[in-house]
């Protein structure tokens, strides 16, 4: 379905976060026996493994006094012991062990989160865990499927984390914010078609007969030793509600067929985001870099990353300066254009998800 959206229209700059998602936690090496804290949607999370490697997720606060359990230490097979007073909870948050006493307090409980690991990273569902449905863990098949190969990072951003998913989904700003690496003007001249179906969003760009950019000059000769002339590039956006969104990136020796489906003449990459609120105004931004071709080298996969994280250093920079724009003004709408179509149908969708959760709301 092709979807267009008026260029008049105003939207809220800030929506609240759905609960009844899957959000990463966590990168799968990141979580050990050694408890971790991070905080998701606006809730401390304390983080940490079973004997037999099994991820856990409990509220990070101790029934008794609200000691940060994440200070604690794992014990037993499942265990995880308070650093206050030495309450052992177990992996479903119930206390098995109370200092000086054999009777146990029934309502000696923290909540515990639905946790799935899948394309090396640890998902959590924050909301009613009755609805926590492993189907609905959004496609990253990229991560760790043998055909692709690649590394990422993680970034803290300090803004919401639906300024993130406007930048994503609207690629003309690398014209202006990535000249010297990815940005040309063909990005804001090039025609687009936006399409939705259920939670997903896809906006498609083709570039035709084009210079490539440095990042993929550097790419093709890579693959194509000494490789000069024009380029096919297209940049194929994936949203998957609530804040995934995959990129399927890449230029192709122009002429070659790329458009049509043979993509043999060119060097295909995905750049793969999800993003988790940490709180209404900072974001867990985690992203990699996946490539399908010379998949043996590990330097291009480093280099890949390196140069790719020099990229999103300028967004984090123009996210932070958004951000605090945002906050000094606290009564102004934004506007959308064209480019915004993207963007407009994911705050859409967000919202809708917000109004089954009855917290459909705007903030400052």
């Amino acid at each position: 379905m092709t979807t267009t959206a008026s260029s008049s229209t105003t939207t809220a700059k800030i929506l609240g976060h759905p609960l009844n998602a899957w959000y990463v936690a966590a990168w799968d090496h990141e979580v050990t026996r050694t408890p971790m804290s991070r905080r998701i949607a606006n809730r401390p999370v304390a983080l940490y493994r079973t004997e037999e490697g099994k991820a856990v997720a409990l509220a990070d606060s101790c029934w008794h006094r609200l000691a940060p359990l994440s200070l604690g230490k794992t014990v037993g097979k499942d265990g995880i012991q308070c650093p206050y007073h030495g309450i052992v909870y177990n992996s479903a948050g119930r206390c098995v062990s109370m200092p000086a006493q054999e009777t146990i307090n029934p309502s000696a409980t923290v909540p515990s989160f639905p946790v799935i690991e899948r394309y090396r990273f640890i998902w959590i569902w924050m909301g009613d865990p009755t609805q926590a449905d492993p189907a609905l863990v959004p496609d990253m098949g990229q991560m760790d499927s043998d055909e692709w190969a690649g590394d990422g990072q993680t970034i803290h951003a300090e803004c919401n984390y639906q300024l993130i998913l406007d930048n994503l989904m609207d690629l003309t700003h690398e014209e202006f914010v990535h000249s010297s690496s990815i940005g040309q003007e063909e990005l804001s001249e090039s025609e687009f078609i936006t399409t939705r179906e259920g939670n997903r969003v896809t906006v498609t760009r083709w570039m035709l007969d084009i210079d490539a950019p440095p990042f993929w000059r550097k790419n093709m000769r890579d693959k194509f030793p000494g490789f000069e002339g024009k380029v096919d590039r297209w940049q194929i956006i994936h949203f998957e509600a609530p804040s995934t969104i995959r990129i399927d990136v890449g230029v192709a020796k122009a002429g070659t067929g790329a458009p049509e489906g043979d993509r043999s003449q060119g060097v295909n990459g995905y750049v793969m985001n999800t993003i988790t609120p940490e709180t209404d105004r900072s974001s867990h931004y985690f992203w990699a870099f996946m490539r399908n071709y010379r998949l043996e080298s590990q330097l291009i996969t480093t280099q890949l990353r390196d140069g790719v994280h020099g990229v999103f250093g300028e967004d984090e920079r123009m996210l932070k300066a958004q951000q605090e724009a945002i906050d000094a003004n606290p009564d102004y709408e934004f506007y959308n254009l064209n480019i915004d179509s993207g963007g407009m149908w994911v705050r859409r969708i967000l919202e809708s998800m917000l109004e089954a959760e009855d917290r459909l709301h705007t903030s400052a």
